[in-house]
């Protein structure tokens, strides 16, 4: 008699715990939810923030073009090759940060949700 309810003590425990996982479960999954959309609106202001430097880039070249053209007459290949060895530079720094930072790459709460499904089955297969 006390085996069995002990055996139903356990059980009952085993189900409430389960319970409780499966609702911090379901907040982590709608934390990963709210986290996507975040990014999203992430990605839109890096869209945002391209498209601006692309316009002040556009605004560099010509002021460079608007610079050799008034030094024509005496340093017009100075004053490309300068602003063409400049815009290489910087080009090749934003390049190397971009790389690294897509190699870093996220996997945001993929290890807790994996984690909590793990315990969820230890618990269900326990006897």
């Amino acid at each position: 008699m006390a085996e069995e309810a002990q055996s139903s003590w356990g059980g009952s425990l085993r189900s409430r715990l389960d319970t409780l996982l499966g609702a911090a479960q379901t907040r982590l999954a709608l934390l990963t939810v709210e986290l996507q959309e975040e990014k999203l609106r992430l990605a839109r202001l890096l869209f945002m923030t391209v498209l601006t430097a692309l316009f002040l880039g556009f605004a560099a070249v010509f002021a460079v073009l608007w610079v050799t053209v008034a030094l024509w007459d005496d340093h017009r290949l100075l004053a490309l090759g300068l602003s063409t060895g400049l815009f290489l530079v910087l080009g090749l720094a934003a390049a190397s940060v971009a790389a690294r930072t897509v190699a870093a790459g996220s996997r945001l709460f993929a290890a807790s949700l994996a984690e909590l499904d793990k315990d969820r089955d230890a618990l269900k297969t326990r006897p």
